[in-house]
């Protein structure tokens, strides 16, 4: 819970954590924020890089809010490497040659993981005409991009593995995906479960502020859900209270 927000001293190290993680919440809840603030804490925790994979017109319309005291100007931030991506093609190639990296980052963190299985990317809204029937061929039904999701994910799943049995004693290299969702859990859920160690969700409290809680996953076992509440407050993100 702690990874998310500044000053983490009091955190259990998150190579304890070689899985995947799943935050999940409502359109402009500071989700980016959340994931940017990790990959500050992660590359400062490890020593190593961090790879932030986004679409760039998203980041770049709703850049992320970091806490108070972090200096955008920090050396830190040169550890994290900001990769543009257009499609959920430009993940798969990714992932499948990321066991030839020579060194592995201590985090991947995919923004709107889910948004590049949506629609928008898979021809169910106006396209030109043999982009579209391209697209409808491939993923034109919710089973069919349910299925390229769990291919993609299971991917992802090996990838990290690879990297992990690697690098063995000498650290860990974490995946941390990120969904936007419009009732309380992601539309996916049931796929996710099957992937994910660790799934965090956000909603409103109705006062302006938002409720992080780790739900955790059937497949690892639940434990004892924790609280953060947190607020967007004059470009900063601000951790409020953490509860039990």
């Amino acid at each position: 819970m702690e990874r998310f927000f500044s000053n983490p001293s009091n955190a259990p190290r998150w190579d304890a954590n070689t899985g995947i993680t799943l935050l999940s919440g409502p359109p402009c809840c500071g989700k980016t924020s959340l994931l940017f603030q990790f990959a500050v804490n992660r590359a400062a925790e490890s020593g190593r890089g961090v790879v932030f994979i986004c679409s760039k017109g998203r980041l770049e319309s709703n850049p992320p809010f970091l806490s108070q005291g972090v200096d955008p100007s920090m050396s830190l931030l040169q550890r994290i490497q900001i990769k543009y991506i257009e499609n959920v093609d430009d993940i798969r190639k990714y992932f499948a040659a990321f066991h030839l990296l020579d060194d592995f980052p201590a985090a991947v963190i995919v923004d709107d993981f889910a948004d590049f299985f949506s629609e928008r990317h898979f021809g169910l809204v106006p396209l030109p005409t043999i982009q579209k029937r391209s697209c409808q061929q491939r993923y034109g039904t919710t089973r069919a991009r349910d299925l390229a999701m769990v291919r993609v994910l299971a991917l992802c799943y090996n990838a990290i593995g690879h990297a992990n049995a690697k690098l063995g004693t000498l650290g860990s290299c974490n995946l941390l995906l990120s969904d936007v969702h419009q009732d309380d859990t992601p539309r996916s859920l049931f796929i996710y479960q099957r992937w994910i160690d660790s799934i965090y969700t956000i909603r409103g409290d109705g006062k302006g502020s938002y409720i992080l809680q780790n739900i955790g996953s059937p497949e690892t076992g639940s434990k004892k859900a924790r609280k953060a509440k947190y607020s967007i407050a004059l470009q900063y993100l601000v951790l409020e209270e953490t509860s039990s």
